[in-house]
């Protein structure tokens, strides 16, 4: 086999190969390692829907560092409705984890733009279904409110975080610029 002929071998698997990328990159099996990629692509937002259904961004009470106990700050918002309130994604993303246990009890975190992970904390419960993996959009349903995790016993409540890479910052001037 000629040198021409390697190259045109090599050339066809090549052409092969990238053709079989782009028709599986568009494929429903694709769906999130694409929406993981679009996402961490994107800027982060400059503004968020609440992610409590009904709230809105002028009832919620800019509690962000302040002091939890001796040894903490309280690293998101708590935004308080009746039990059971729908609970919904704020941002396009790819939900991380649905756990039970520490401090937020039953939660979601969900991966959003710029790979920032938000934090739906003290659900009542989880939308039946919902698992690490799923690809949400902004109104996406991922629970209800509840007063899970050290919570307990006080008034129902969602506690929403952003982690960016430099760690929590506060979701509350997001909200509002949503709401003008």
């Amino acid at each position: 086999m000629g040198t021409l002929q390697r190259l045109l071998w090599w050339s066809l698997t090549l052409l092969i190969l990238y053709l079989g990328a782009a028709w599986s990159w568009g494929q429903p099996f694709m769906a999130v390692p694409r929406t993981t990629w679009e996402v961490a692509r994107m800027p982060p937002p400059s503004a968020l829907p609440v992610p409590v259904e009904g709230v809105r961004a002028t009832r919620i009470a800019d509690t962000f560092g302040a002091p939890r106990g001796s040894d903490r700050t309280h690293a998101g918002v708590d935004i308080f409705a009746k039990r059971g309130t729908p609970v919904l994604s704020t941002t396009r993303g790819v939900v991380a984890a649905v756990r039970e246990g520490g401090l937020g009890g039953r939660q979601v975190w969900v991966l959003g733009p710029a790979r920032e992970r938000h934090y739906y904390a003290h659900l009542d419960d989880w939308q039946p279904g919902l698992a690490a993996g799923d690809v949400v959009e902004p109104g996406t349903r991922l629970g209800t409110v509840g007063d899970s995790g050290n919570a307990r016993g006080t008034p129902p409540h969602l506690h929403y975080g952003i982690y960016g890479a430099d760690g929590a910052y506060d979701p509350l001037p997001l909200l509002k610029a949503y709401a003008r």
